[in-house]
């Protein structure tokens, strides 16, 4: 006879003693596992940042529509203390994704979530988000967010036909970039991300917040995979491209062809790209050859220039982590 064990619930403040000083520093570090729960790839833009004389727990962003994500965290029962901060550093920020994390959400502001979700903008999204801890016997205590609160997708959709104008080549974009974060989020595990925009570009986490993947459509007919540099300082961004250009032959003989190595010097950020003809309004089975194309160029990308960012193309600072 198969024995089963007990599932037990651990008090998460055996394993954090305290909110700003133990749980929120975690959390920084583990935000692909939260961006997971919730279907968004988030990327760290700062702890504790200022909103006039308060401070957020965690500015981060969505790196697939670039967006400011808020998240307030709470190792204790919500209270309208946070739900106020919410409100306030959203707007601080403009947020587009806010993000309330605690160990148990009272009814009232689950329903408050649920309210703003269905009276914001079709852009801006409320979500709420229990930690919990749990063992298993004497097995070490395991992690897992539970979303108690999300958008209606149906609903924030149907805002966005309606209300927000959205036209019918952008819905072609959502479609398109569903299908191609779909594949490489469950075939390839590429992404965690879930939810496309109605936007012709989308960007991947690269495990580092100063390095994308992106693919986008462009002017002319154009489709480029990308590897696009961007540490918040031009500097750094055109001397980590330097770095990477002296290597360029090696580089192009791993990828197999030829890139565009673009420095871009009239702008902060560098990218080095790979190219290819094609639009949205194309055909589904020229839009399928394209979705390949891109998988291909992406995997490849990450193949080559995830090693390299960390090993070899280092500053004398050695502020450059690992794509």
């Amino acid at each position: 006879m198969i024995e089963l064990g007990t599932l037990e619930k651990v008090d998460p403040r055996t394993i954090w003693n305290h909110e700003a000083h133990d749980f929120t520093p975690w959390l920084a570090d583990n935000l692909d596992r939260l961006g997971s729960a919730i279907g968004i790839e988030l990327e760290l833009l700062e702890r504790e940042a200022n909103v006039g004389d308060f401070s957020l727990d965690l500015l981060a962003r969505d790196l697939g529509r670039n967006a400011n994500v808020i998240i307030e965290n709470q190792l204790a029962t919500t209270d309208h203390d946070h739900l106020g901060k919410l409100i306030t550093y959203a707007s601080g920020y403009d947020a587009q994704v806010v993000l309330w994390v605690s160990t148990d959400i009272r009814e009232e502001h689950r329903q408050a979530l649920d309210w703003l979700n269905q009276r914001t903008d079709s852009t801006t999204e409320f979500f709420a988000v229990i930690v919990e801890v749990i063992k298993i016997g004497e097995s070490n205590p395991a992690l897992q967010f539970r979303v108690v609160v999300s958008p209606n997708e149906w609903r924030k959709s149907a805002r966005i036909k309606t209300t927000a104008g959205t036209s019918e080549k952008s819905e072609k974009y959502r479609t398109y970039f569903q299908t191609l974060i779909d594949d490489l989020r469950e075939t390839h595990r590429f992404t965690g991300a879930k939810k496309a925009q109605p936007q012709n570009w989308y960007s991947f986490s690269s495990g580092n917040k100063k390095f994308v993947y992106s693919h986008s459509f462009g002017a002319r007919n154009r489709i480029r995979a990308e590897v696009y540099i961007d540490t918040g300082d031009a500097d750094e961004n055109k001397m980590f491209f330097d770095s990477l250009q002296k290597d360029r032959e090696a580089i192009e003989s791993q990828f197999g062809q030829q890139l565009e190595w673009e420095r871009l010097d009239d702008k902060r950020a560098s990218r080095i790209a790979v190219y290819r003809k094609g639009s949205i309004e194309d055909s589904s089975e020229e839009l399928q050859a394209i979705h390949e194309w891109t998988v291909r160029q992406l995997l490849k990308l990450k193949e080559v220039f995830g090693p390299r960012a960390y090993s070899e193309c280092v500053n004398p600072s050695d502020e450059f982590g690992g794509i």
